[in-house]
This record gives structure tokens, C-alpha cells and sequence, in this order.
């Protein structure tokens, strides 16, 4: 579904002042929520992403008898919050929220109205990203701790789970939460690029999850630390983890936070590029 022109009705006039900044994230607000994918992808994302996490916590409740020990020596409870499959989900699902954002509005012909109205095309791709970023932590913040609780509350039955303030957990919940606006700034931004929704949409899915698969430890160290900077590679090997792993062919906390980092403003900055030199 494509935004209702009507989401643009607050921009200005010819003639009339400028678009001040809280009236710009307001048009943005507007047009992001018009989308019905929005509160479909979101909603239905966020149930089953909790869902996934019940259900691994049960199987583990179900099999921990079973577990031997060495087993129970490894086991990490914080796996069950997150697991890989329900990551790869959660930014699926954001990549192709954040496409669908600056795709669906030039699919409708609404960027035109966009654009006349605020000729600072640099403030319409912040004012987006602004508001993409916000809304996508939040969802980030709730599938964190909803699948956290959740699943220590099933885990504690057999004396495994473990609480909010143990070492390591803050931070693992911080990243599981700074997965969804990293993947959906980064679906934005190949949104901008290509301006197709299928292949915007299945691009995104493609950079964010299927990619970095291809990418294992070798025995070059320079190949390690360029894939470290993937955000799910870096996720997976390190930030996911109570008490990660450390060896020369995995990246360590600080290359996997700067991987979080720098795939978001790369892809504003492609926006910003692509949005102001191409005509709409």
C-alpha cells in the first residue's frame, strides 16, 4: 500500500514560511503510520517474535533433564530472547518497513508534493530518517525486553533463567533492541537507491541477512575484521552473547558497536545523495 496523499496536506504553500522541523517529523509521522504494511509488518512481527522466543524456552524447559554437562556449562539462557532465526526476522522485517518508507512515497507520486512544498530535500530525508529511527527503536526496545521476559520466566521453572541485572545482559538487550532501526536506516536507504518495492524489499533482506552467511572466519585476519562490521555477523558472533567467544578470526564488542553504527549513517548519507541528485 502506498501513503494517501492527504498525509501531505500539513506541508506549506508557495509563498507561504518554512516548514519549520517539528512540522516536517509531523508530515513524516503522518505518512509512515498511512502505510497499512507498517502496522501490519509491526504488529505481526512483534507477536510472533515473542511467539518464537516461548517457544524455544519451552523446548529447553522441556530437554534440560536431557542436557549433559558440558551442555549446561555452555548454555547461554539469553539465547532463547533472540534466537538467530528470530533476529533474521526482526530485521527482515524492518529492512523491508524502512524500504517501503521512501519507496511507497514515490510509487504514489506524493515525494513530488514533498519536494515542491520543502525544496531542502536534505530536511525531508533527516525529518524521514529522524522518524524511522525513533519508531524502530521503540519496536527494537519492546521485542528486547518482551521476549526477555518472557523467556527467563520460563526458564526460572527449572532455576536457569537469569534477571535484568546481571552482568552482560544489559548489553545484549541493547543490541537485540538496535537491530531494528540499524536494518530499517539501512532498507531506507536501498529503498532511495533502486525505487522498486520488490526489489527494494528483497535487496534489503539480501545486505542484511542472507549476505553476511556467506562470510566465515578465515585465516585472513583483514577478511575477519571487514566481516565483523556486518550488523547480524556481529550480532551473532559477539553482541548476542552473556560471555562471547574471543579468538582472532571473530570481531571483537568495539568492531561489531562500530558495524552498528556505521551501516545506519551510510545509508543516510546515500539517501541524502541519491534523493537530492535524482530527479523525481
Amino acid at each position: 500500500m502506498t501513503p494517501r496523499p492527504a498525509a501531505a496536506a500539513r506541508f506549506r504553500a508557495p509563498g507561504e514560511p518554512r516548514v519549520r522541523w517539528r512540522g516536517l517529523l509531523a508530515c513524516e509521522w503522518i505518512k509512515l503510520w498511512s502505510l497499512r504494511s507498517t502496522r501490519w509488518v509491526l504488529g505481526l512481527g512483534v507477536l510472533l517474535l515473542i511467539a518464537l522466543s516461548v517457544q524455544s524456552s519451552l523446548d529447553t524447559y522441556g530437554n534440560w533433564p536431557d542436557f549433559g554437562p558440558q551442555e549446561r556449562s555452555r548454555y547461554d539462557p539469553m539465547s532463547e530472547a533472540l534466537s538467530g532465526a528470530g533476529v533474521a526476522l526482526l530485521m527482515i522485517g524492518a529492512g523491508t518497513v524502512g524500504a517501503l518508507t521512501i519507496v511507497g512515497e514515490y510509487a504514489s507520486g506524493l515525494i513530488r508534493t514533498t519536494l515542491t512544498a520543502v525544496p531542502a530535500r536534505h530536511r525531508v530525508v533527516l525529518a524521514k530518517a529522524a522518524v524511522v529511527a525513533a519508531v524502530m527503536l521503540a519496536v527494537g526496545v519492546v521485542v528486547s525486553f518482551s521476549t526477555f521476559v518472557a523467556s527467563q520466566a520460563i526458564l526460572s521453572g527449572r532455576d536457569i533463567g537469569i534477571s535484568l541485572g546481571e552482568p552482560g545482559v544489559p548489553g545484549v538487550l541493547a543490541a537485540n533492541a538496535a537491530l531494528a532501526p540499524v536494518s530499517a536506516l539501512v532498507g531506507m536507504g536501498i529503498g532511495a537507491l533502486l525505487r522498486h518495492t520488490a526489489l527494494s524489499v528483497v535487496s534489503a533482506c539480501g545486505v542484511l541477512v542472507v549476505l553476511p552467511g556467506f562470510f566465515k572466519p578465515t585465516v585472513h585476519q583483514w577478511a575477519n575484521e571487514l566481516f565483523g562490521y556486518f550488523p547480524y555477523y556481529g550480532w551473532r558472533a559477539v553482541l548476542s552473547q552473556l560471555h562471547p567467544r574471543e579468538a582472532a578470526a571473530l570481531p571483537s564488542a568495539a568492531e561489531a558497536w562500530t558495524g552498528f553504527a556505521l551501516w545506519p549513517l551510510l545509508a543516510v548519507a546515500l539517501t541524502l545523495v541519491v534523493v537530492r541528485r535524482r530527479d523525481v
